[in-house]
């Protein structure tokens, strides 16, 4: 799988841009504030129909533009990939594959894949539960599309019951009892089988998170990830009973997989509160790097990588130790401070003034 062109339309800070990408590394330069980022937001927008910075789709149009437009083409599994996209600010977007029009955002799920690796994913680390979720969730998808069903179903089942709890007012009258037995049934169904699934993916994931950790940090301290949630042993069901009354009191569901966490440790000590600061990016790098390798052997493919700026966060050491185990493929990167020791780009991209010069 591989890009090699991209062009965009009033997306972000570009009027238009049009950018050639080489079959290696394409690497992005230029100083800060000139849309580097933007343009591996661009190419990541194709591949999930959503902003890895979490930015909403609007925010995503140039100011004083309507829409914007993203286009990209490139191959896949030997075949010639067209992905087009139109960001409305007001009404629905619209995507197109190789000219056919997307009737589901989800369609697009596996036409293209990326990892994005940037200094903001030190949050995997440090971070609540919710962004430990939802790495995992997006690695489940990206190894497998029709994985995201499960987290559809959980989202459409989670909103039906807190809606009912919320209506409630705290009171569990018949009809709300009867009705709350159904969405607690669903709720049930839908969250063991979602657990089950992070489960399986946390235990192919800490192979290989390990050797990765002790790639980047170069040192052999164990790391251990771990998903197990407090409810596992009684099941979902018996735990949503238990807990029934909290919730009607709460007008929320507190129990299920919207609120698991992944016991991420290093040398046997939770690695938020106890991990240096240094410690902590080396995990958050090494928890990347296993999700692309898993995917890639999963699906068949090399996702691309997008590199955002993650050589500045580093220290000469861990630089030195991401650049020796970057996996083969595709990658593009965005720097202000030039080329790390090591690396050679096919493409060399420089930006100045919101350009591609």
């Amino acid at each position: 799988m591989r890009l090699e062109h991209l062009w965009l339309t009033d997306f972000r800070s570009y009027p238009s841009a049009e950018l050639h990408l080489d079959e290696g590394l394409t690497a992005i330069v230029g100083d800060n504030g000139q849309g580097k980022t933007n343009l591996l937001e661009a190419i990541a927008f194709l591949a999930t129909l959503s902003s890895f910075r979490g930015a909403p789709g609007e925010a995503l149009v140039r100011a004083g533009s309507s829409q914007a437009i993203v286009r990209a083409e490139g191959q896949r599994d030997g075949r010639s990939l067209l992905i087009e996209a139109e960001i409305n600010v007001t009404g629905r977007n619209r995507v197109q594959v190789n000219k056919q029009r997307l009737q589901r955002a989800r369609d697009l799920l596996g036409a293209l894949r990326v990892s994005v690796f940037s200094p903001d994913d030190l949050i995997l680390v440090k971070g609540g539960p919710g962004e430990r979720r939802h790495y995992l969730d997006e690695a489940l998808v990206a190894a497998d599309p029709h994985r995201d069903a499960v987290l559809r179903e959980l989202d459409r089942v989670l909103k039906q019951r807190n809606a009912l709890l919320r209506q409630a007012g705290g009171r569990l009258t018949p009809d709300v009892e009867i009705t709350l037995d159904v969405w607690d049934a669903k709720l049930a169904s839908v969250g063991d089988e979602l657990a089950r699934q992070r489960s399986a993916l946390v235990a192919d994931l800490a192979p290989r998170l390990q050797e990765a950790y002790q790639q980047v940090a170069r040192k052999p301290d164990p790391v251990t990830l771990l998903h197990e949630p407090v409810w596992a042993a009684e099941g979902l069901a018996a735990a949503l009973a238990a807990g029934r009354g909290d919730d009607l009191r709460r007008g929320v569901s507190l129990i299920g997989p919207h609120r698991d966490d992944v016991d991420l440790r290093l040398a046997g000590l939770p690695a938020r509160t106890h991990a240096s600061q240094g410690e902590q990016r080396s995990l958050a790098l090494a928890l990347r790097l296993a999700a692309h390798a898993l995917v890639a052997e999963a699906a068949g493919s090399t996702p691309i990588l997008l590199l955002d700026d993650v050589f500045s966060e580093l220290d000469p050491d861990r630089s030195d130790a991401l650049v020796a185990c970057l996996p083969a493929g595709q990658s593009v990167l965005t720097t202000a401070a030039g080329l790390p020791d090591g690396i050679e780009a096919g493409r060399i991209v420089r930006i100045r003034d919101h350009q591609i010069v």
